[in-house]
């Protein structure tokens, strides 16, 4: 029996650079450009967009590698409209909470907690009420492949924020991963695993505002609920 090698942690400067704050002054040096979508792509679109816009609750196991091929494992938690949870496993200390607009970087071991507006973030577009991929969100590529279908877009107005690629099993359609390439055309993925989607979630894992959200955070280093 072979032993798997050990996964090296992601450290918390990366974690967040990677994750969320892919919002910069300048873009990529390669910035991909739109291309003509057939309509095959078109449909394919409207498939995604029924999907997500009639995803309301989903909890999942996720991996995330940059890339550097460091790793870190945690659980997701996500609430459309506007709400998204990552709890990372330890030894990293990182808790992300997008609520209320803001997006919560919390580290406890230095108990320190910092916000971005969500709008800057690429993963805004997951949280979107009514999520549309044309307008002001501009799709660059349509991949097929493997049974998988790949989705890269940014925001139309401002690609220096980053590009996000999102995958989705094809048949039946699945949210099973998404890629982010920052300013610095550095890529983070992040694979989901045991999805369940209609889920019930404690709106209170979300609620940072509350002054009693890190005093019962602090303490705990599992995720919520088991």
């Amino acid at each position: 029996m072979t032993s798997t090698p050990p996964r090296r942690a992601l450290s918390r400067r990366a974690v967040l650079a990677a994750t969320v704050l892919s919002a910069a002054a300048v873009p990529p040096p390669a910035a991909a450009q739109a291309t003509a979508l057939s309509e095959r792509d078109r449909a394919d679109l409207a498939r995604i967009e029924a999907y997500l816009n009639g995803l309301t609750t989903l909890r999942a196991r996720f991996l995330q590698i940059a890339q550097n091929g460091a790793t870190a494992e945690g659980t997701a938690w996500i609430w459309r409209p506007g709400r998204m949870r990552f709890e990372y496993d330890p030894p990293e200390p990182l808790l992300l909470v997008a609520s209320h607009g803001q997006f919560l970087l919390y580290d406890r071991e230095l108990r320190q907690p910092s916000t971005v507006p969500v709008s800057q973030t690429p993963l805004a577009f997951l949280l979107r009420e009514n999520l549309r991929l044309s307008g002001d969100v501009t799709v660059t590529r349509v991949e097929r492949g493997g049974g998988f279908l790949r989705v890269t877009l940014h925001r139309t107005a401002a690609p220096a924020e980053g590009r996000l690629t999102l995958v989705f099993q094809e048949d039946p359609i699945e949210l099973r991963q998404w890629a982010v390439v920052d300013a610095q055309a550095r890529e983070t993925r992040v694979s989901l695993s045991r999805i369940e989607t209609g889920v019930r979630i404690d709106p209170r894992i979300f609620e940072f505002n509350d002054p009693r959200f890190f005093e019962e955070t602090e303490p705990r280093r599992g995720p919520p609920g088991g």
